[in-house]
């Protein structure tokens, strides 16, 4: 019994175990509690956040409107009329936990599947009780454990990103949100004037919001993210070996599981699958494509509003993106995004291609139509994507 007593229950020291794992019962396989108050946590390191500054608030409204008009004359997407929501860290974390509810939740359910492998799980621990008992224990908090390295793993992306689309993912919302403080952050490190970092980032967040607002391209590609990670696969014996390690000895052992239960090294006690390992191309090469034309976009309307410093900002956001943390690599792993600077630099020649092609007025116009998302061929022969969509007389 987890809450029992005995010379081999790791869990002797633990007094609220039992509590604990009664709470747990019935929690469906994510445990949303546990996601937002590991968001919140991660996000502002447990500390109550100021609001936004209404002058900030102004200010954003005032340069959306600019980089808005330009992004609609480039990209040729009329209804542009997005709010522009300038948030702290935390409500940013929360808002992105909701938006992504349906991937995580479809991410706990296949790492809710039975494992692939030849043995059943009692068979596999035969011989070791303790790795037994962990492996049983893993099954028991496997919501909880995905709230909490899901919620931890938003909650620190709170802390760097700009703006909801810094991770190429469609969202059904009708506003924009974006964060000053990281936004200004940055700029003072890079010493860019602060209002034209603030327009960058606009412009790349409407061109963004712009290119999923095409239901076809923004069906395929969420669909793509939806199915690789619906084929996650779990691994025992990962999960409970890490489990194995937990030291009640020193400290407080609630704070210890609870970050234990937070490592995001815990939840990828997962193995890619065949399903995976054969979307994957598919997947690399949509992702390609949506970057390199939100890039292609943002780099046209920043040259226009911001002048010269706009390839400067340009090159320290994309080094940025492609330098990747340790939670950027999980984040992406989970929803099957590379994006390192070999994909970048395929999105980028595939659109220069595509203009090369028809000019810059038709891009917009072929990624509107069905099926419009380039193929593993395609992302690196745009003649070939070119010469699918192209109707005869057009």
């Amino acid at each position: 019994m987890a809450d029992g007593s005995g010379d081999d229950n790791p869990f002797e020291n633990l007094p609220m175990f039992g509590d604990l794992a009664r709470a747990l019962a019935g929690q469906g396989p994510l445990n949303w509690d546990a996601a937002r108050q590991f968001a919140a946590m991660a996000a502002t390191g447990g500390t109550s956040e100021s609001n936004i500054d209404p002058t900030v608030r102004i200010k954003f409204g005032e340069l959306s409107r600019i980089a808005e008009m330009h992004v609609r004359d480039l990209t040729g997407f009329d209804g542009l009329t997005p709010q522009i929501l300038p948030v702290t860290s935390g409500e940013w974390a929360q808002r992105t936990l909701e938006a992504y509810r349906p991937l995580f939740t479809e991410l706990a359910t296949s790492l809710g599947k039975p494992a692939i492998a030849a043995d059943d799980d009692e068979s596999a621990f035969e011989g070791d009780p303790m790795m037994a008992m962990m492996a049983g224990l893993s099954k028991m908090m496997a919501p909880s454990m995905m709230g909490m390295a899901v919620g931890s793993m938003v909650g620190r992306m709170a802390t760097q990103v700009f703006g909801q689309y810094d991770l190429p993912i469609p969202r059904q919302d009708t506003s924009i949100t974006v964060l000053p403080g990281n936004i200004d952050r940055f700029a003072d490190e890079w010493s860019i004037s602060s209002d034209e970092m603030r327009m960058w980032v606009l412009a790349q967040e409407l061109t963004g919001y712009a290119l999923f607002s095409i239901s076809s391209l923004r069906e395929s590609f969420a669909a793509l993210v939806r199915k690789h990670v619906g084929a996650f696969r779990p691994d025992p014996e990962a999960i409970a070996e890490k489990l194995s390690t937990f030291d009640t000895d020193e400290g407080d052992p609630m704070q210890a599981m609870q970050q234990l239960l937070g490592d995001p090294a815990v939840l990828l006690g997962a193995v890619q699958s065949p399903e995976q390992r054969e979307l994957q191309p598919s997947l690399d090469a949509a992702a390609a494509a949506v970057v390199g034309y939100v890039d292609y976009m943002v780099d046209g309307v920043s040259v226009r509003v911001i002048g010269g410093d706009a390839l400067r900002i340009a090159e320290a956001v994309r080094r940025r993106r492609v330098d990747h943390n340790a939670d950027d690599v999980y984040i992406e792993r989970l929803l099957g995004l590379h994006l390192t600077h070999q994909q970048v630099q395929r999105g980028k020649n595939f659109i220069a291609g595509v203009v090369d092609r028809v000019g810059e007025a038709r891009l917009s116009a072929l990624l509107a139509r069905p099926q419009a998302l380039p193929t593993p061929a395609e992302i690196d022969a745009p003649g070939l994507w070119v010469a699918r969509l192209e109707l005869p007389g057009d």
